[in-house]
């Protein structure tokens, strides 16, 4: 009665007709600007409807009402499209996308995945190799950037409280003494880290930022004066976490030199490689991450640099048994004896415990693209930042902040008059995206409002970079004469 709704070898038709269908709405529909420009109370009007209809409906009715969302999503392939690490996706991860949709594959135990365990397990030792981390090192898919930070900093104070107060924070909670617990990173760190050690039960104030230098990496002079004020005070510095690729900068922490300070001073080194990580394959910069070999965890982000449909991450960690702070077996699920048999449940390892097959879509595409055309492609997306930098500087009403290391490009608009230059470059950047010209990034930098491209397309030119930034300033100028004076300018929220 029911068979047609599900894939299996008697609906194999169906599904074809299912995901044909699919395929078209997408393409039909598909963008042909950044965004369309509607208004989140006109949206919320054009897609209102019931969720569960007393009737039934067939699926080309629904897909119909689909592509007004398809309509009005932002087209993360376009050229104009550069606010975030939001990258298109690989036509062959998308593929892949419908085999894991259609497997639905569960990664917590071998039993609901096992060729699938066996894949993961094998691309997490190349992902192991290929960042220099040694034989014993062992890592998991997982959601993002935002899980490795958190699961790094887990392991780091689970760790150090073993070793330094044989304390089980798994078993027993936190002791009196975790409130001593301190975390270092930049004050150009990825905001996960506060929110990782709120999580942690340590609190947002045991994070201890460390200044930055006129690249905004992490200062060694600073981190170095850091250490030793914290021990003097009898705090314990419990992990340095070092970016790689920052958020607004693309800058790339000394990974070398905090390395160094971390093996000398016994502290868990931490590496968030989710954009910088892509470097491991670059031909032009693979020595920015000097030093990564040496990190006891790292994450990295595969739907950034890498092209993958979102969700697609790793966390990786030095000497896989330290994943026992955080190992808890079911019985119906990933009873002990199963070790002892040889038989693998990623679940022991994992803060999560349903978990996609994201695995096959960073294999797939790696098989396609092969390692030589996927580093030229990050190559290019830098080159197209330096590119775009150059032409910034060729534009009199535009001003570049300093000149990339990566693919952030940040710069202002720079108004004539005695306009509030803050307040004008955020009203720019809203006027280009309610106006479905561009969507651009935008942040404050010592306390002013800039601009910025995060450049990860690979397929955009150069020509086509130069033409959204003389639109920048061209509509920064519209912006001016129609504002008129500071006085009469709108906010942007």
């Amino acid at each position: 009665m029911f068979d047609s709704e599900f894939l299996t070898p008697y609906s194999r038709a169906v599904y074809r007709d299912a995901i044909s269908s699919a395929v078209e709405t997408v393409c039909n529909a598909l963008p042909d600007r950044p965004y369309s420009g509607m208004h989140p109370a006109d949206l919320a009007k054009l897609l209102r409807g019931d969720v569960l209809p007393q009737a039934e409906s067939t699926l080309s009715n629904v897909l119909d009402r689909v592509a007004a969302v398809v309509a009005h999503s932002v087209a993360v392939s376009h050229p104009n499209t550069a606010a975030h690490f939001h990258s298109p996706a690989l036509v062959a991860a998308l593929a892949a996308e419908v085999v894991i949709s259609a497997l639905n594959q569960s990664m917590d135990s071998f039993d609901q995945a096992p060729a699938a365990t066996v894949l993961e397990q094998q691309m997490i030792q190349w992902l192991c190799s290929q960042a220099g981390l040694p034989a014993e090192a062992g890592g998991m898919f997982i959601t993002g950037g935002t899980q490795a930070n958190f699961m790094g900093l887990l392991l780091a104070r689970d760790s150090c409280l073993q070793s330094r107060w044989n304390w089980s924070a798994q078993k027993q909670g936190l002791p009196p003494e975790a409130s001593r617990l301190r975390i270092l990173c930049s004050e150009v760190a990825h905001f996960t880290v506060e929110k990782s050690a709120a999580q942690l039960g340590l609190g947002t104030d045991a994070v201890i930022k460390v200044a930055t230098d006129s690249s905004f990496r992490m200062c060694m002079r600073s981190l170095h004066a850091t250490v030793d004020g914290l021990r003097g005070a009898d705090l314990v510095p419990m992990a340095v976490v070092a970016t790689a690729g920052t958020t607004d900068f693309g800058s790339v922490d000394p990974l070398e030199e905090i390395a160094s300070v971390c093996r000398a001073t016994q502290i868990w080194f931490h590496v968030d490689a989710a954009y910088g990580g892509a470097l491991l394959f670059s031909h032009q910069k693979r020595q920015l991450l000097r030093g990564i070999e040496t990190a006891d965890s790292i994450g990295l982000d595969f739907h950034k640099l890498f092209w993958q449909p979102i969700s697609c991450s790793a966390f990786l960690l030095r000497d896989a048994d330290r994943f026992r702070h955080i190992a808890l077996h079911a019985d119906y699920l990933n009873p002990e004896i199963h070790d002892q048999l040889g038989i693998p449940n990623l679940v022991t390892n994992s803060l999560s415990t349903t978990r996609r097959f994201d695995a096959l879509k960073l294999w797939v595409s790696l098989q396609v693209l092969g390692q030589d055309k996927l580093g030229k492609m990050i190559d290019r997306t830098l080159e197209l930042a330096t590119r775009a930098a150059e032409a910034i500087r060729q534009i009199p009403r535009l001003e570049l902040l300093l000149e990339p290391s990566l693919g952030c490009v940040v710069f202002r608009y720079r108004p004539q008059g005695q306009h509030d230059s803050d307040v004008l470059n955020a009203s720019l950047r809203q006027r280009l995206f309610d106006r479905g010209i561009a969507v651009i990034g935008h942040t404050r930098v010592r306390n002013r409002q800039y601009l910025k491209l995060t450049c990860m397309n690979p397929a955009v030119t150069e020509e086509q970079y130069e033409a959204l930034l003389m639109k920048v300033a061209q509509h920064g100028q519209e912006l001016e004469d129609e504002l008129g004076t500071v006085q009469t300018m709108p906010c942007a929220h």
